[in-house]
């Protein structure tokens, strides 16, 4: 029997795709947001695919806020953009 892949549903465009091929968004326990690299820490995960197009469309479409019922400041979104960009120079 062939192991289940665990899929995650992208905050950005929607799609379902396996962990390995999606960007974790932690909300740690003391409040701020960050990129979970290692998707090994604790707290409340929301997932992205690894491109920025559906980092952007999560800001749009308020995909972050729902996940994490609560409201997102703008500079989390800039923070979040930039370690993209780290990750991922395109």
């Amino acid at each position: 029997m062939s192991k289940k892949i665990p899929l995650r549903q992208c905050v950005g465009c929607g799609e379902m795709k396996s962990k390995k091929e999606m960007m974790r968004v932690l909300k740690t326990a003391e409040g701020p947001i960050v990129l979970d690299v290692t998707g090994k820490k604790n707290g409340r995960g929301a997932y992205l695919c690894l491109s920025e197009e559906c980092l952007k469309k999560a800001r749009k479409n308020k995909g972050l806020e729902r996940s994490f019922k609560m409201s997102i400041p703008e500079e989390v979104y800039e923070s979040l953009e930039k370690e993209f960009e780290e990750i991922d120079p395109e």
